[in-house]
Parts: C-alpha cells; structure tokens; sequence
C-alpha cells in the first residue's frame, strides 16, 4: 500500500544541505528495495512529499523515523495518509 507523507523542513537552510547527501543515499536505498515510490522537495523550501510502499502507517511512519532528516532534526512536522494512484504521467515524473 501507498502512503503519501507531506513533511515540513526546518527553516534552517544549512542544516538541510548539510545532511541532504545522506538523506539521498537513504531514500536511493528505499527506492532500490522497491520501498520508496517517489520523492522530493518542495521548490519552495516548506519541505517534502514522499510517497512510500509500506504495509501499514506505522511502517510507512518507521521509515520516515529512519531518515537521515529525521534523525538530525530537518524533518519537524509530518502527515502520513494512505494514498491510490489513479492517473499518472510518467513523462511529466522524472
């Protein structure tokens, strides 16, 4: 099952760069063990939304726990809801 995570960054700029290397290997390994559906920032630096594969929201809040971001206090606000997809563009996901 799905689940979508809208999360909110701190507004500490540095901090983000700082440990957005190590949050990318993290969600590459997800995304390799066909945990992580899709992923990014936001372009306007509030945060994120991850979409991960998981059986349960505990699951899906575990992985978001496990994050790199999480552990070093950029991710500070989160809503994890499950999510179906009904249309999708893949020339526009990339």
């Amino acid at each position: 099952m799905l689940w979508a995570a809208w999360i909110e960054y701190t507004p500490d700029a540095a901090k983000v760069a700082e440990v957005r290397p190590k949050h990318r290997e993290y969600e590459a390994k997800l995304l390799a063990e066909g945990k992580l559906a899709l992923g990014g920032p936001l372009t306007d630096n509030f945060g994120a939304l991850i979409v991960y594969e998981a059986e349960s929201k505990e699951a899906a809040e575990e992985l978001l726990r496990a994050d790199p971001f999480h552990t070093s206090g950029v991710f500070v606000k989160w809503q994890i809801r499950p999510w179906k997809v009904v249309f999708s563009n893949p020339a526009l996901v990339s």
